[in-house]
């Protein structure tokens, strides 16, 4: 069977491209469609088809071009498929080719319904007056275009739940692919010269916290722990949240250490000598934590999300509702008593050969 696969647009990182990506490697034969394609090298030439969208300014601003992005999926070119899969997060199912592909099943694998239109409260792009003016039309047609899907799943029970407020439709749960024996290996022979001094100049015992810098992670969280607790923190990666980071380390000298853009090396090795490692934000699914009970690290989580059904509370770490000093303090501890190997095989729960047989026993059904 021939296949068509399809993607909001291809950044130069993120999970959906990592979803893409396991998807491309899983139908090896089928083509790409995105809007635009940041990062061209990540696949075969020839593979990825772009839309018209991405000759134009737009393709450098997605708020601007979001009104428009609805009319391009409806207007795709001529194509051949026995079956369309869709990769959303925002319209990407709306997707119609014109040819025999218009009459071919459509599967989506949803990381969310718009965030900027279903849960604006999550997203605060969802907040601005463009966004609201746009939201309730969109609404409509958003949850109409959904309606074509023959089968959806999600990428956690948390999303399901969304997409059965948000369409209407019932959806399967299928995780998103971790790369769980990359972590599982020990990457310390990949260490360059540099980052094995940075690695050794760091404090014996530390609290983790790595993603992008951006206020919805809540990076501040892990700062608050380590003052509740006494223990340094290590803030891995960068964004536009640094500065108000950097700001609340200052307010306790010696306690933080900021370690920017972290190769895979030194992210792993920053991961299984972590004492914990803190997630707080209210994720779609969340792949760190992940990777991070993957070195063997137990997982401090927010309740509320996709990292409550990968961590699992008094076993592979503590799960949050309130992050205040005395919570803090007693989830840290919770979480330092974990089991290593138990962490690790719960990664394994989540790995990319898993995400591969699901995703064929549903299309295949």
């Amino acid at each position: 069977m021939s296949g068509l696969i399809v993607h909001e647009w291809l950044a130069k990182t993120g999970g959906s491209e990592n979803v893409v990506e396991a998807l491309a490697d899983l139908f090896p034969d089928a083509p790409i469609t995105s809007l635009w394609n940041d990062l061209p090298s990540r696949f075969e030439d020839g593979r990825v088809s772009e839309t018209w969208l991405a000759r134009t300014p737009l393709r450098r601003s997605k708020a601007l071009a979001l009104p428009l992005m609805p009319l391009v999926w409806r207007t795709l070119p001529a194509a051949s498929a026995d079956w369309v899969l869709c990769s959303s997060h925002l319209f990407s199912h709306h997707a119609r080719f014109a040819g025999p592909a218009r009459h071919a099943p459509k599967y989506v694998y949803v990381h969310t319904p718009a965030r900027y239109i279903w849960a604006p409260e999550l997203d605060g792009r969802g907040n601005g007056i463009f966004a609201k003016a746009l939201s309730v039309p969109l609404k409509a047609l958003d949850r109409k275009r959904a309606q074509e899907a023959v089968s959806i799943a999600a990428n956690s029970e948390f999303i399901r739940e969304r997409i059965a407020q948000s369409w209407g439709r019932d959806s399967t749960v299928i995780y998103p692919p971790v790369s769980v024996g990359a972590y599982a290996g020990d990457s310390e022979s990949d260490l360059t010269v540099e980052e094995s001094d940075l690695l050794s100049s760091l404090p014996e015992t530390y609290l983790l916290a790595a993603s992008r810098f951006v206020p919805y992670k809540r990076l501040d969280v892990a700062i608050a722990a380590g003052v509740a607790t006494g223990v340094k923190v290590v803030l891995a990666g960068e964004g536009p949240d640094e500065p108000r980071l950097r700001a609340l380390a200052d307010e306790h000298p010696g306690l933080v250490t900021f370690i920017p853009r972290p190769s895979f090396a030194l992210l792993n090795q920053l991961f299984r000598r972590a004492l914990v490692y803190i997630f707080p934000p209210i994720e779609d699914f969340g792949i760190m934590p992940v990777e991070a009970m993957a070195t063997g690290t137990p997982v401090i989580a927010n309740a509320i999300g996709g990292a409550a059904e990968s961590v699992k509370d008094g076993v592979t770490g503590a799960l949050l509702r309130s992050f205040d000093a005395s919570a803090l303090r007693s989830a840290v501890d919770l979480a330092a008593r974990a089991d290593s190997a138990a962490c690790i095989e719960r990664a394994w729960e989540f790995d990319v050969t898993v995400f591969n047989e699901r995703i064929k026993s549903w299309i295949e059904s």
